[in-house]
């Protein structure tokens, strides 16, 4: 009989992932090619994040009682329909289109449960010390979904027109659905200790209560508020100030995919072991605030590669040590509702970052980039302080085996 495998659940996430990074840097150019602008472009980017952020902890809950993999295999159908959608959306542009973009977004929110369900599934198989570098995984599937899903968008949309990337992300992750159903292996152990059933508000409650998990959910939704600000106004940057078009950013965005798995697939591990959690999670906070502070000085390519890089490895660096440290704080038998509240907590971010990030923009093309350096700095301070600072008898950040 297989056991499970962090080698599937990585492929898992991986075409996820691929086929998301295949529509979000089209996203913003789509919304205004349809005559959607301003306030409209972050609504529709944030309405998918909205409804993660109502559904990630159902999800969650509901993996803990019947376990990851049918929870798993809903994600990835809903994510081939959502795909299609945007397809059908890109045929038929105007007004129409924008509603079936919106729908498309809507619906992958809904039923987007494959990373707080992947963290839980890594967390069933690995041993407390070897967490935070187990959540590497996702975070290499992160780096390289964002250099495959950004090249194959902007080929797609070059050679097979606008509903291209949508019809491949669409078949993608058809093939996703596929490979779940037939390779991937239950993880949560039958028997084991199930969860409380709490209603939504409670269960917020009950686990932002936890000292240290309240905390590093705070940190986390804060260093997502300034990637997802991010990555809203960058498409539109490129457009106004380089002149880019959807090929030109695909590959941009495709550059810091490679920058990202770099980074994950070995920097990582040394920075960890070299500094620990807390001390990389501050330090990160604090590089990515730089990173943005730049962004709207430079004027070349070869300074707009090197502060994409430096924004890249900071913030790609950040996700893995802050979630194998919620992990680790998470009570075993809780952990796809503790990830679940960590990823609504995220999405929350996600929901607002992206009107946020088009109403700064709108009002100066800067404003985005200098506000979010400031929550990001901010965000730095704080984790030196509540995690550092508050932690110095502990060995390399790791605090041992989570409470029960």
């Amino acid at each position: 009989m297989r056991k499970p495998s962090l080698v599937v659940i990585f492929l898992t996430v991986f075409i996820d992932l691929v086929g998301f990074g295949i529509v979000l840097p089209l996203m913003p150019r789509y919304i205004e090619r349809f005559g959607g602008a301003g306030v409209v472009i972050g609504l529709i980017i944030g309405s998918f994040s909205l409804m993660q952020f109502l559904f990630a902890p159902v999800w969650g809950r509901l993996s803990d009682r019947i376990g990851r993999r049918p929870v798993l295999l809903l994600s990835n159908g809903g994510s081939a329909v959502a795909y299609g959608l945007f397809a059908l959306a890109a045929w038929q542009g105007g007004t129409s289109g924008l509603l079936l973009l919106l729908a498309s977004r809507v619906f992958a929110g809904i039923c987007g449960a494959n990373i707080s369900v992947a963290s839980a599934y890594i967390a069933d198989i690995t041993p407390p010390e070897k967490r935070s570098k187990s959540m590497s995984i996702i975070g290499l599937s992160f780096g390289l979904g964002f250099i495959f899903g950004p090249a194959i968008g902007a080929f797609s949309a070059s050679k097979l027109g606008l509903t291209g990337p949508g019809w491949i992300a669409c078949g993608l992750c058809t093939v996703n659905f596929l490979l779940t159903w037939v390779i991937l292996v239950e993880s949560r152990k039958p028997g084991g200790q199930h969860a409380e059933v709490r209603p939504r508000l409670r269960q917020w409650s009950h686990t932002l209560s936890h000292p240290m998990l309240g905390k590093l959910i705070a940190l986390y939704t804060l260093a997502t508020l300034c990637f997802t600000a991010f990555e809203t106004v960058l498409p539109l940057v490129l457009a106004a100030h380089f002149h880019y078009d959807e090929k030109n950013m695909g590959y941009l965005f495709t550059f810091c995919g490679v920058v990202a798995a770099i980074t994950q697939g070995g920097l990582i591990r040394m920075l960890i072991k070299r500094l620990g959690d807390h001390k990389l999670i501050a330090f990160s906070l604090v590089a990515t605030a730089a990173s943005l502070f730049l962004m709207p000085l430079v004027a070349t390519m070869t300074g707009l590669l090197l502060v994409l890089a430096l924004f890249s490895a900071a913030s790609n660096v950040n996700r893995t040590p802050t979630m194998g440290q919620i992990s680790l704080h998470a009570p075993e038998h809780e952990q796809g509702a503790t990830q679940g509240v960590a990823q609504s907590a995220g999405t929350l971010a996600r929901c607002v970052g992206p009107p946020i990030a088009t109403a700064a923009y709108a009002l100066h093309d800067h404003l985005t980039f200098f506000l979010m350096a400031g929550i990001s700095l901010a965000a730095g301070v704080l984790a030196w302080c509540w995690l550092v600072r508050a932690n110095r008898g502990e060995t390399s950040g790791h605090t041992g085996a989570a409470p029960q």
